[in-house]
C-alpha cells in the first residue's frame, strides 16, 4: 500500500513567513524606541530603563507571538504578559517617557493570551491608557491623544492578525497531516478487509475441495505420487489461509492505540494547543474496543483542528476492569461541530461505533469546554440490530 506524503516535518511554510514578519515588526519598533533614548538627556536613569526594555523586550515579544511550532505553553506566556505590562508601564509612569509605541504591543499580546470575552475589553483599556497618560501631562510627548490611540490600534490589530494567521496556518498544516493519517488508516482497513474477503475465501475453498479430494481418492498405489502432491497443495493453502487472516485482521492491541494516542498530542501540540493525556499503563480489551476508541481518538482529533479555537485539549483513558473509557476534552465549545449527516464520519458516526459494541457515547458542551466520551465493554459485546 502506497502511504501518504507525510506532512508533519518541520514548520508550514506560513508560519515561517509570519514569524518572520513578527521579527522584523518587533526590531523596527524597538529600533524606534532606542532612537528615543539615544535622544533623551542620557542620565544614568535613562540609560538603565533602556537597556533594560531593549534586551528583554524582544524576547518578552516573541515568546507572546510565536506560532507553532515555536509557541510557549500557555501557562507561561500569561507570565511574560505580566512581565512585558511591567516593563511597558514602568518607563512611562515613573519614568514619564514616550515609549507609547510599545502600548499597542502590550494590546497584541493580550489579545493573543487571553481569552476573548476578557481579552477585548483589556486591550482597549490598554489603548486608552495612551491618551489618559498624555492627557493628564504624565508623559511629555507632542502626539495628540488621537494619534496615539491609532498608533496603538494599528499596533495591536498588526500584531495580533499577523499571530493568529500564523496559529491558524500551523492548525491548516495539521488538519491536512491528520486527514492524511486517517484516510491512511482507512485504506489499510479497506485492503485487509478486500484481502480476507477475496483472497482468504479461495484460499478456504481450495482446502476444502483438496480435502475432500483427499477423502473420496483412490488409495492404489498408482496414486501415491498424486495423493502426495495434493495433500502438500492442501497444507499449503492451510497456511495461506492462516497468514491472510493474521495480515488482514484489524491491527488492534494496546501498542497501535498508543501510537494513535501519541500521534494526537504530536499533530494537536504542533498546532498550539496544549494537551494532556491520563493513560494507565496498560490497556487489555478486545481488538474490535481498541479499533472503536481509535477511531473515535482519531475523529475527535480532527474536530478539534477544524471545528474549534481550543487552547487546552485533555485526553483521557480509563478502565474499570469491565469497560474502557475514552474522554477528549477541550476549551473550544463555542465553535463544537454539528453531528454530521454523513454515514460513518461526524458525531453521529462516532455512537453509532461505540453503539454497535453495546457501548455508550456522549458529545456535550458544557462551562466552556466541549466534550466527547466513550465507553465500550472490554469484551465488546455487538448489540444485535432490529
Amino acid at each position: 500500500m502506497r502511504r501518504p506524503v507525510r506532512l508533519g516535518a518541520g514548520a508550514p511554510q506560513g508560519s515561517g513567513v509570519a514569524f518572520g514578519a513578527l521579527i522584523i515588526l518587533v526590531v523596527c519598533s524597538l529600533a524606534l524606541v532606542a532612537l528615543d533614548v539615544a535622544a533623551s538627556p542620557l542620565g544614568k536613569r535613562t540609560v538603565v530603563a533602556g537597556l533594560t526594555v531593549l534586551v528583554l523586550m524582544p524576547a518578552l515579544m516573541l515568546g507572546q507571538y510565536a506560532p507553532p511550532p515555536y509557541r510557549l505553553p500557555y501557562r507561561w506566556r500569561w507570565g511574560l504578559l505580566l512581565v512585558q505590562a511591567v516593563l511597558t508601564y514602568l518607563p512611562l509612569l515613573l519614568f514619564h517617557y514616550r515609549w507609547l509605541s510599545l502600548l499597542g504591543f502590550l494590546a497584541g499580546a493580550v489579545l493573543l493570551t487571553l481569552p476573548p470575552g476578557t481579552s477585548v475589553p483589556l486591550a482597549l483599556a490598554v489603548g486608552a491608557s495612551g491618551p489618559l497618560l498624555a492627557a493628564t501631562k504624565l508623559i511629555d510627548t507632542d502626539r495628540s491623544a488621537l494619534g496615539i490611540l491609532l498608533g496603538t490600534a494599528i499596533t495591536a490589530t498588526t500584531v495580533f492578525a499577523v499571530a493568529h494567521l500564523a496559529l491558524l496556518a500551523a492548525r491548516l498544516h495539521n488538519s491536512r497531516e491528520h486527514a492524511a493519517h486517517s484516510a491512511e488508516h482507512r485504506e489499510r482497513a479497506r485492503m485487509q478487509q478486500d484481502l480476507h474477503d477475496l483472497v482468504g475465501s479461495s484460499l478456504a475453498a481450495i482446502t476444502i475441495q483438496g480435502e475432500t479430494a483427499l477423502r473420496g481418492g483412490s488409495t492404489t498405489a498408482g496414486s501415491g505420487r498424486e495423493r502426495a502432491a495434493l495433500t502438500e497443495i492442501v497444507a499449503l493453502a492451510r497456511r495461506l489461509h492462516d497468514d491472510v487472516r493474521s495480515i488482514s485482521r484489524p491491527d488492534g492491541g494496546d501498542l497501535a492505540l498508543s501510537e494513535e494516542l501519541a500521534h494526537a498530542q504530536r499533530v494537536l501540540t504542533a498546532s498550539g494547543v496544549e494537551v494532556r493525556t491520563v493513560l494507565p499503563p496498560r490497556t487489555e480489551a478486545a481488538p474490535a474496543v481498541l479499533a472503536c476508541l481509535r477511531f473515535v481518538l482519531r475523529e475527535a482529533v480532527g474536530n478539534v483542528l477544524q471545528h474549534s479555537r481550543a487552547t487546552h485539549c485533555s485526553i483521557t483513558l480509563s478502565t474499570d476492569g469491565t469497560a474502557v473509557r475514552l474522554a477528549i476534552r477541550n476549551d473550544g465549545a463555542e465553535a463544537a461541530p454539528p453531528a454530521s449527516g454523513r454515514h460513518g464520519t461526524g458525531l453521529a458516526g462516532l455512537g453509532g461505533r461505540v453503539l454497535a459494541l453495546g457501548g455508550e457515547f456522549t458529545a456535550a458542551a458544557a462551562d466552556g469546554t466541549f466534550t466527547v466520551t466513550a465507553t465500550v465493554p472490554r469484551t465488546g459485546a455487538v448489540v444485535p440490530s432490529r
